[in-house]
């Protein structure tokens, strides 16, 4: 519960009873833990710095909203909105000296170093596993240390940054950070720094809990999205979902699914790749917006054309995941089973194979690569619909409401975007400037 934002909503309409309320909130949240008087005390403090940082003067908070909100845009929903926003994203950083970077839209990133390639990536845990840290912790753990591997680098150390609000038990901290350190421990990569901090100070009240995972690794070779060439095949590994499917089986009551997600198998199967010298050209995890986000994403990238069997891939999707989605009319192909994506020259194509197989995980073939754009989708039925929607399958009760929720027109929230980004990278260049002159 944001009790700024609240605050300021308040003054700006100026509510009279803004204060009341915002001790009635405190109240509620705290409860027996603090007197009524102490929670007057606080919402008198909330609003006092609330009304000193309502208009605060001088350019570096110059800040005009785009009136798109993240929600609108999609933003982290993993669809074509949340595409849009990275791109925009990458053209805020601007043009950098490394090997792989935002432009690329892959998951992680790297810059050439003493003759090695460092590869950097950070994921934030799943929002909706706030109430359950240990999962929330193993998910994203793997999440980030995929993203390393994919760029086919070993990862060598992670870090974390764990955010819990004022009233959250300190349990949750540790749980949480249990979770990471298991799949450190099940890895052999270590967790060796990081920083733990409340949301929002005192500005935040519950018990909510974010944060997130970042690693390095080091490589003597990349296998970046951008390498996919016509004429590779593409395979890939069985996959039981992550924190995506964790909360699709907890919000809908399939609690045992979640076990199903307990495992390591990616990391042993792209670990067992790293030891192997096959060719491979692009490596990437199917987590974005499902196959439908990521083949969107690699086409765009390496500027290619991309097939696929869709006959194999619900093979390769394990069968109690496959049974839940398929039950709750949520669709595989559009949401995170942390498949493990390769593409390759056909000639490598069976050392892959062994090489996964022999740590005891799936792997198949599922389609090609071809001259051209785009991506298709073949079924019995013949070639169909393979784009992304705006926002991922929609895989919580919550989420589906959104999905059936009022819609906005793309073009116009697109519009308001480019404007936003532009001011923001005019500021950027701005300061930097004026700091360069201030030498």
């Amino acid at each position: 519960m944001d009790l700024e934002g609240f605050a300021k909503r308040g003054l700006g309409r100026s509510d009279p009873n803004v204060e009341s309320k915002l001790a009635e909130m405190i109240l509620e949240v705290k409860g027996e833990r603090i007197t009524e008087d102490y929670a007057e005390k606080l919402a008198r403090a909330v609003l006092e710095e609330a009304r000193a940082t309502l208009d605060p003067k001088g350019d570096v908070f110059d800040l005009q909203d785009s009136g798109v909100t993240m929600g609108d845009f999609g933003v982290g929903s993993r669809g074509l909105g949340d595409f849009y926003a990275h791109e925009k994203i990458a053209e805020v950083i601007g043009e950098t000296d490394a090997v792989v970077d935002s432009r690329q839209l892959d998951d992680s990133g790297a810059v050439e170093a003493e003759g090695k390639y460092l590869v950097l990536s950070v994921d934030g845990m799943h929002s909706r596993l706030s109430d359950y840290p240990f999962l929330a912790g193993f998910h994203v753990t793997r999440a980030t240390l995929r993203d390393v591997y994919v760029m086919r680098a070993r990862p060598v150390a992670m870090f974390s940054d764990i955010h819990l609000a004022d009233d959250g038990d300190v349990s949750r901290l540790f749980d949480h950070l249990a979770g990471i350190a298991a799949v450190g421990e099940l890895t052999n990569v270590p967790l060796i720094t990081g920083s733990t901090l409340r949301i929002g100070g005192d500005m935040v009240i519950g018990n909510r809990l974010t944060g997130c995972v970042g690693a390095v690794g080091v490589s003597d070779l990349l296998s970046p999205r951008k390498d996919a060439a016509p004429g590779d095949v593409i395979l890939m590994t069985e996959g039981a979902g992550g924190g995506t499917v964790c909360a699709a089986a907890l919000y809908y009551g399939w609690h045992d699914v979640v076990e199903e997600t307990i495992n390591i198998k990616f990391l042993e199967a792209a670990d067992a790749l790293l030891d192997s010298d096959v060719e491979i050209h692009a490596m990437t995890d199917v987590t974005n917006g499902g196959i439908r986000g990521d083949a969107k994403e690699i086409s765009r990238t390496a500027e290619v054309k991309l097939v696929f069997e869709g006959g194999k891939m619900a093979k390769l999707v394990n069968p109690r995941v496959l049974e839940m989605l398929e039950a709750l009319k949520i669709d595989y192909l559009g949401v995170s089973i942390d498949a493990l994506l390769i593409i390759a020259p056909p000639a490598s194509a069976e050392e892959i194979t062994k090489v996964v197989r022999s740590t005891g995980v799936e792997i198949d073939r599922i389609g090609r690569v071809e001259e051209g754009l785009g991506v298709e989708l073949h079924t019995k039925e013949g070639i169909t619909d393979f784009e992304p929607r705006f926002r991922e399958s929609a895989y919580t009760p919550i989420k589906r409401a959104v999905d059936e929720g009022p819609v906005r027109d793309f073009a116009d929230m697109k519009e308001k975007v480019d404007l936003v980004a532009e001011r923001a990278i005019a500021k950027k260049r701005h300061f930097v400037e004026r700091i360069r002159g201030e030498r």
